[in-house]
């Protein structure tokens, strides 16, 4: 549903406005003009400026700001279900290599893959994210690793938007893994590939940031430092795969460079949550992930909170450790796995996710931002986040932008 003039009433706004908690108004209207919300607040006090507009009444329904995904690798080719039940049945990572499994059978797939077959393939996926309330969805490259298939993931997902009434921010991540032709030479990949493609994306439009993955199964931190420093020649803002399966200081190599966000981030040290804090850098936490390969080392949540890291919520959606496309899901995982509270995940969908995409135009309800909105048929906010395998989507709401 997408609005131009309209005053919504009869509502209970979560606002994520961090006043009170959920910043919940109730029995509240939410006026909107043009492309903008213009008021919020109590439905008893709309100025008269606005009670004249065309209105829609939500019978007393929840309104959030509409949900924000903001770590996704939606665009590949193929699937790796074959994958999944081979090691269900006793394989091991090994054996699973040796069959052309792992990441090795995303790259062929996607290699193989048309842009318009790429567009096709994550379309499904991104209905399902918006039939539960999505506004905004990042989107990775990263399964190419070579100069034209990562330029099509991105085209791709750039398409997604003109299919759907979605926002798509895109991540380059041709730091993704090393490609086969390039084995025990990533100084190499970076330098002859991954670079040369990131300064290619750029002239064409098709980048919002610059990813990469930190970790021993993909690149040292000293080996992503001069992809960072074109990423900060172009000016483009930095997100990093970090901490996830060891600690190798990703998170404070990205947070030298002002990142967005550090993403997964199980294995962060205080000293990494300093450095983030200091930064004003995000951590996304994937529960996702950490569900789907059975691991034990969980986020510090705790340390994040003491330092007062804003902590994002995303699924992580790609075909091998996350094949999640449900943000609710991702919310009660965050709560159950991490004890996260109902709000923070609340707040790691909407504002939070919105800082860690560097948005400042969505992911709460007041004056000035779209009105991207959530209506949901809920009594309280953190049913969002109790229930399992529910959707209580009413409707979703998207501010025109003509």
């Amino acid at each position: 549903m997408q609005v131009r003039d309209q005053l919504f009433t009869d509502l209970n706004a979560a606002t994520m406005t961090g006043e009170g908690a959920y910043g919940l108004i109730e029995d509240a209207a939410i006026a909107v003009q043009g492309a903008r919300i213009v008021w919020v607040g109590c439905q008893s006090d709309v100025p008269d400026a606005y009670a004249a507009l065309p209105r829609t009444s939500f019978e007393g329904r929840l309104v959030t700001p509409a949900l924000i995904d903001c770590h996704t690798h939606v665009v590949h080719g193929g699937h790796r279900a074959v994958e999944f039940e081979m090691r269900l049945n006793g394989a091991s990572y090994e054996e699973v290599a040796r069959a052309g499994g792992g990441i090795i059978s995303t790259v062929k797939a996607t290699r193989e893959a048309e842009v318009d077959d790429l567009i096709a393939q994550a379309l499904p996926r991104v209905d399902a994210m918006l039939a539960e309330g999505v506004s905004v969805i990042e989107v990775k490259s990263g399964y190419g690793l070579d100069r034209e298939t990562e330029l099509n993931m991105l085209r791709a997902a750039r398409a997604l938007a003109d299919h759907r009434p979605v926002r798509v921010v895109t991540s380059f991540l041709g730091a993704h893994a090393v490609p086969v032709e390039y084995k025990d030479r990533p100084e190499a990949y970076i330098a002859e590939v991954c670079i040369p493609t990131l300064r290619a994306a750029h002239r064409e439009g098709l980048v919002d940031a610059v990813d990469a993955f930190c970790e021993g199964i993909a690149f040292l931190p000293d080996q992503l430092v001069p992809l960072f420093d074109v990423a900060k020649e172009l000016g483009l803002p930095i997100k990093c795969h970090a901490e996830q399966l060891s600690n190798l200081g990703g998170a404070k190599l990205a947070a030298s460079y002002g990142a967005l966000s550090a993403d997964h981030i199980e294995y962060l040290d205080e000293d990494g949550v300093k450095a983030m804090a200091e930064a004003g850098t995000v951590g996304v936490i994937l529960p996702g992930a950490f569900y789907t390969l059975r691991e034990t080392q969980a986020p510090p949540i705790d340390l994040l909170r003491q330092h007062k890291v804003p902590m994002a919520l995303a699924t992580d959606c790609n075909p091998g450790s996350a094949p999640v496309t449900s943000l609710l899901l991702t919310m009660n995982m965050g709560c159950t796995l991490f004890r996260m509270t109902p709000e923070e995940a609340l707040q790691g969908v909407t504002i939070h996710a919105a800082r860690a995409l560097g948005l400042t135009d969505c992911g709460s309800i007041i004056p000035g931002l779209r009105p991207d909105l959530a209506v949901w048929n809920v009594a309280h906010p953190a049913e969002l986040a109790y229930r399992i395998g529910f959707n209580p989507l009413h409707t979703r709401i998207i501010g025109d932008t003509t």
